[in-house]
């Protein structure tokens, strides 16, 4: 492995001009569903389906020609306009095409288009499905702002419109008082890390001058080690609130209230994949910073645990799903902070992932359309006759989250399992016990869902979904087949010049089992048995979850008591401060401004007892101020 000088975007030529046209398309559709009102009902869910799958179809001609030119031509800028000139700044909106950010826009736009089909019939009797679609396309067009942005301060604005368009889509039931709490939650979380990366951007245009990835990776080598620490720590903190890392993942259980395909599109494609994708993007400052690389580290590593722990406890087949989520971001966090070694893998993991988890989300949901939106998998079990496609399908994803030999997830988790072992070996240990977890809890959801004895409620009659539902869950589960094998190694020497590194000749190898993944495969086939054992088809299976005493399982339904930490450390002691500020304003600020305009009212008053009206009074007074006046003179002589 040899580190190497990230490229200069070439100017764009040809085609490449158009690739504003990939955001442009679904917001520009976005804008007419909003604007046309009741106009669009009737066609606007396949205006809103028809704009990213133009997106995916030009970023795939984009991709295409990528992979036709020469290594050091496959970095091409698109400036736009220019935005901000002031001073010694001068930032412009510019848009970058190169080998990290087309595979994300194929991701976003790929996945995200069989998501959107997928809603036609999942919405289909949503009275508001022309407003889900339009929210759905603004989150496409600014994650794709996002990850095609040149430089820091525009990728901040796709950010803050992926925070947006999450806000509206989690709480769109706005109706129940769960959604819009979740969608508040979602919000003000992410603030806290969007916080920390405005801070970052300003500390960039301070040392820099500029908050192009550019200058900034020209730069950075000349800076002090604490900028490049507090500079990667900052956007540490930006990544944790996006990809709900710990210690800012209380929000990504609760996003569970808005429609499953938001839930898809949020931890598949798109928001919680922003966090993983800025780490790797500043690749440049993490390499100067020890400190702020090894924070990444630990994050990842807690996290995938920490997702693990709950995914164990929930009964709820989304929020299972959900645990699972934070636990992959967070092995992909890891292989991002091990650094050069683990780029690669990170956004490998990512983009199988990406296959699979929106696989099992949109499969969550056509189990919950035949299930008359019921979310309990206590009262499931035996769909898999019920409901063979969603079966199938959502068995490919389960077997690719579990690392099944020739899947998906086999080769993307197992390359950073091992990264692991060779950056440190208790992170190595923890990551193989995050997998043994996963294999547990994520074969418990196929045992109470699809196996086992019937446990449904009384007038519930399974079903399978539509074409329109299932067709995508079949695109997605071969995904999740064969993702893994298509992308095995050849992504490492396609992402090279994009992360400044290079692995050498890569050959891929359907075959290679490494001692560090043969242990693993073991790991896995344990939480596989133990999850037969425990939850197997002959089980029985209470409807309702068993009162527990054990400490593991508690915190594990109460989300490792992320709510009852923020409450008490934030909100309180907040509140408390708050009062003690309001008390502060009324009493002193208010109590001033309030007691000199009662003085003023009240010596006012008095004077107003002067104004009677009598003549005889305005005389009076007349006089007595000409006396005044003239003893004033006479005295001023005398003196």
């Amino acid at each position: 492995m040899i580190l190497l000088e990230v490229p200069t975007p070439v100017p764009a030529d040809g085609l490449f001009g158009y690739a504003w046209l990939l955001i442009a398309m679904p917001l520009v559709s976005a804008a007419i569903l909003l604007l046309v009102g009741r106009l669009g009902d009737r066609w606007g869910h396949f205006l809103g389906t028809l704009a990213p799958i133009a997106s995916f179809a030009l970023g795939l001609t984009l991709f295409v020609q990528l992979l036709g030119r020469e290594e050091a031509q496959r970095s091409v800028g698109l400036p736009l306009w220019d935005w901000i000139g002031t001073g010694n700044w001068d930032i412009g909106v510019g848009l970058q095409i190169d080998q990290l950010s087309i595979l994300f826009t194929l991701l976003i736009t790929g996945v995200g288009s069989l998501i959107h089909i997928y809603s036609i019939g999942y919405m289909a009797h949503d009275e508001r499905r022309r407003r889900f679609f339009a929210f759905l396309n603004l989150f496409v067009a600014a994650m794709l702002l996002l990850v095609l942005a040149d430089n820091y301060l525009v990728l901040f604005v796709g950010w803050e419109g992926v925070g947006l368009a999450s806000y509206l889509l989690i709480g769109f039931w706005q109706h129940k008082t769960s959604a819009a709490v979740a969608a508040k939650k979602a919000f003000i979380v992410n603030r806290v890390g969007d916080l920390g990366m405005a801070i970052g951007i300003m500390l960039m245009l301070f040392a820099f001058g500029s908050s192009a990835f550019v200058d900034v990776n020209a730069g950075i080598a000349g800076v002090t080690p604490w900028v490049a620490t507090a500079l990667g720590c900052l956007l540490l903190l930006g990544a944790c609130g996006k990809s709900a890392q710990v210690p800012l993942q209380s929000w990504l259980l609760d996003a569970m209230e808005g429609p499953t395909p938001v839930s898809a599109l949020i931890h598949a494609a798109t928001m919680v994949t922003a966090g993983v994708y800025l780490v790797v993007r500043s690749h440049a400052i993490f390499e100067l910073s020890e400190a702020a690389s090894t924070a990444v580290v630990i994050v990842g590593t807690v996290t995938l645990l920490a997702g693990a722990w709950i995914g164990c406890a929930k009964d709820d087949i989304k929020k299972a799903l959900a645990g699972s989520t934070m636990s992959q971001i967070g092995y992909m966090m890891l292989a991002a902070g091990i650094g050069p070694a683990g780029y690669a893998f990170a956004i490998f993991h990512l983009i199988t992932h990406g296959f699979f988890k929106a696989n099992m989300f949109l499969g969550a949901g056509s189990v919950m359309h035949g299930m008359n939106d019921d979310v309990n998998m206590r009262r499931y079990g035996a769909l898999g006759r019920a409901m063979p496609i969603t079966f199938v399908t959502f068995a490919a994803g389960y077997l690719a989250i579990i690392g099944f030999p020739f899947l998906s997830g086999f080769y993307s988790k197992d390359h950073i399992i091992e990264a692991a072992f060779e950056h440190n070996t208790v992170v190595g240990v923890l990551a193989m016990v995050g997998a043994g977890v996963t294999a547990f809890y994520m074969t418990r959801l196929m045992l109470m869902t699809f196996l086992g004895k019937k446990r449904w409620e009384k007038g519930v009659h399974p079903h399978e979904s539509p074409l329109v539902m299932t067709i995508p869950l079949i695109l997605l589960g071969a995904g999740s087949v064969v993702g893994g094998l298509v992308l095995n190694n050849w992504i490492n020497g396609w992402l090279d010049p994009a992360v400044g590194v290079s692995h050498g000749d890569h050959h891929p190898s359907l075959l290679h089992f490494s001692p560090i993944g043969l242990i693993t495969i073991g790991v896995v086939a344990v939480g596989v048995v133990i999850a037969f054992l425990v939850f197997g088809p002959r089980k029985d299976i209470p409807k309702v979850a068993p009162a527990s005493r054990s400490p593991l399982t508690l915190a594990g339904r109460n989300d490792l008591y992320g709510d009852a930490f923020n409450e008490a450390v934030f909100m309180r002691p907040g509140q408390t401060l708050t009062d003690g500020v309001a008390a502060t304003d009324r009493g002193g600020v208010d109590g001033v401004v309030h007691g000199v305009a009662g003085m003023i009212g009240g010596f006012g008053a008095r004077l107003r007892l002067l104004q009677n009206g009598f003549v005889r009074t305005y005389a009076l007074t007349m006089t007595a101020g000409a006396a005044i006046v003239g003893i004033v003179l006479v005295l001023g002589r005398l003196g």
